[in-house]
């Protein structure tokens, strides 16, 4: 008789489950049939009784029924028991260990899994594939990085490191830890690779906001006929939603409904934050409710999409619904309060705190207050914001002093803006715009020569402004454009435009918002710079290359100036375009001279 393998769920080890073994005693057929059937239907109770029946007849199993009983105790989570068992037997295999090993590492006890592997180099069991790629699960995160190293050159000695339960353990650990190179590295080398390893170096470069990246892999594996299952496409998703790519997202959209893939949960998830990220709430909210099954993950992508869109009113009555359905936690609480702040519903937003610090304290975090903060701040309400700074039961965070100093810059509030100033320079010396946003204070009250001694403190401190860009997808081609861009290939074309476009603009009654331009020069020369900022540019550009009708979408890599956001609406009604732009904080989608925003950013 050929014997039967199975592969066990927990460690990836073989193991010969009912047969008989030479030299075994009847007893042994009977436990091992016991053993057996309680591992497959993870019958905890009835196993602790056969494990018991053996102790009481002073049944020693053989080293391959002890390791079912370690598999069986570690399947039923019952991990103590399941180490009682390996400590006790008087010979172990390499199977006993990984099953431990595996129990430890999905279970998060990683130091204990870590700690265990040790032994067991120690004792001087040879591990095996299965049990470099089970410990490798517990060596995630930069901290942990000399551990994947050691076990990566240990593969390496054991001829294991293109082994492909290795290698995709390897490189996934490599890009949780940040290692993109070496995660790379080590797939490229891989003979053969299957979903698990090619979602796993996707992943790694979206999760470090590679995207590009992620998604340019992503074409040459599917071409080259790498298999897709739910993960890969999840994982794909979230770049798309950091590309803000609606093109590519419909693909991939339409691709898992032609594989007729099973939509669970976390999938669709994710297709509710890549079409609220690409701008189409409608379709986010189409996805919401025709799911079967809603997690409150689902709830808080929708809750977190409207406040993106400034659609409070929306946050606020879905937050209702849910609470009728699913239990709200801490991230709700945050988008809710988001929402509020995004919405200008500063009575509401006001409201739902206090009672959540009246029914759930306990579920209040920093984060909570920080949404607060920023609420009462776009609202004008800046002393009160320092009131609740000085009252709350955390410390402030540079985030926290960042949104005020903001609110600070929209209300032209000098005094309170020095003050929060300088608390973000003792802290974020480093940080260029806490030192622009202050020189924007200063120049919105024509304090120039304030303007010049921040500009001259960046110097001496080396600290340089992140530059401005925008970026806009035509026909699958990504088109960046920086402020004052002199190197695109329509450069002359786009600016030749852009100055018709001003003369229309001008006629219906746009004014150019010249506090915009943190230099003492002439208004007219504050209008040509104002003409070179990123987004008129991609805007301009956008006008030029698409039909009539088609909505332009546009993303910035920083927030949108006043004078830009006025720019877009009056094209969005003298040119009867939809624009549908997306900066750092939030969505603004202009149409007809208005914006979702109600000018509330």
């Amino acid at each position: 008789m050929v014997p039967r393998l199975e592969r066990c769920g927990m460690c990836g080890a073989a193991a010969t489950s009912g047969l008989a073994v030479p030299g075994a005693d009847a007893r042994f057929h009977d436990y091992d049939a016991a053993v057996t059937a309680c591992v497959e239907r993870r019958a905890l109770r009835e196993g602790r009784q056969v494990h018991a029946r053996m102790v009481m007849a002073r049944y020693r199993p053989p080293v391959y029924l002890a390791t079912r009983l370690v598999i069986m105790y570690v399947r039923c989570g019952a991990l103590d028991d399941a180490r009682n068992v390996l400590d006790g037997m008087p010979e172990r295999n390499v199977v006993s260990w990984t099953a431990m090993i595996s129990g430890y590492s999905q279970s998060g006890r990683h130091a204990e899994a870590l700690e265990l592997f040790v032994r067991m180099l120690g004792a001087g069991c040879k591990p095996n594939e299965f049990t470099l790629a089970t410990v490798l699960r517990s060596c995630s995160g930069p901290q942990n990085i000399h551990q994947v190293k050691q076990v990566h050159s240990l593969a390496a000695k054991k001829n294991f490191e293109s082994h492909i339960f290795v290698g995709s353990s390897l490189l996934d650990m490599y890009a949780k830890s940040g290692n993109i190179q070496e995660a790379r590295r080590v797939f490229d080398m891989l003979p053969e690779r299957d979903t698990v390893s090619c979602t796993a170096i996707i992943s790694g470069y979206a999760q470090l906001g590679l995207d590009d990246e992620a998604l340019d892999l992503f074409r040459q594996l599917y071409s080259a006929g790498m298999q897709c299952n739910y993960v890969t496409f999840t994982t794909l998703l979230t770049s798309l939603s950091g590309l803000a790519s609606l093109d590519y997202g419909k693909q991939v959209h339409g691709l898992i409904l032609r594989k007729e893939l099973p939509f669970f949960v976390v999938l669709q998830n994710s297709l509710i934050d890549m079409y609220s990220k690409c701008g189409k709430l409608l379709y986010s909210r189409r996805v919401f409710d025709h799911m079967p099954q809603r997690s409150a993950i689902s709830w808080n992508a929708m809750l977190m999409g409207y406040g993106r869109h400034g659609i409070g009113h929306e946050v606020v009555q879905l937050f209702r619904t849910m609470t009728e359905e699913v239990k709200p936690d801490s991230v709700t609480l945050l988008a809710v309060l988001s929402g509020c702040s995004h919405g200008g519903l500063v009575d509401e937003g006001l409201d739902i705190f206090d009672l959540i610090v009246k029914e759930q304290n306990a579920m209040l975090t920093i984060g909570h207050y920080g949404c607060v903060i920023d609420l009462l701040g776009r609202a004008g309400r800046l002393q009160k914001a320092l009131d609740l700074i000085e009252k709350m039961p955390f410390d402030p965070t540079p985030a926290i002093w960042g949104s005020l100093l903001g609110a600070c810059r929209v209300h032209v509030n000098v005094s309170v803006g020095e003050v929060v100033a300088q608390k973000l320079l003792d802290m974020e010396p480093g940080n260029a715009g806490n030192y622009v946003i202050l020189s924007n204070i200063y120049a919105a009250a024509g304090m120039w020569k304030d303007v010049f001694r921040v500009r001259k403190l960046m110097l001496e401190k080396t600290v340089s402004k992140e530059p401005g860009q925008s970026w806009i997808i035509l026909d699958k081609v990504i088109h960046t454009f920086r402020s004052s861009e002199r190197f695109h290939p329509s450069k002359k074309d786009i600016d030749d435009k852009i100055k018709e476009l001003y003369i229309d603009l001008k006629a219906a009654g746009f004014v150019p918002d010249l506090s915009c331009v943190l230099h003492d020069v002439d208004d007219e020369q504050k209008e040509r710079m104002l003409l070179g900022h990123s987004e008129k540019l991609a805007i301009t550009f956008g006008l030029m290359n698409t039909p009539p009708g088609l909505t332009i979408r546009i993303m910035k890599n920083l927030r949108i100036c006043v004078d830009c956001h006025n720019f877009a609406k009056f094209v969005s009604k003298v040119y009867g375009r939809e624009i549908s732009l997306r900066d750092k904080n939030r969505f603004h989608l202009l149409a007809d001279g208005a914006c979702t925003c109600g000018d509330y950013w």
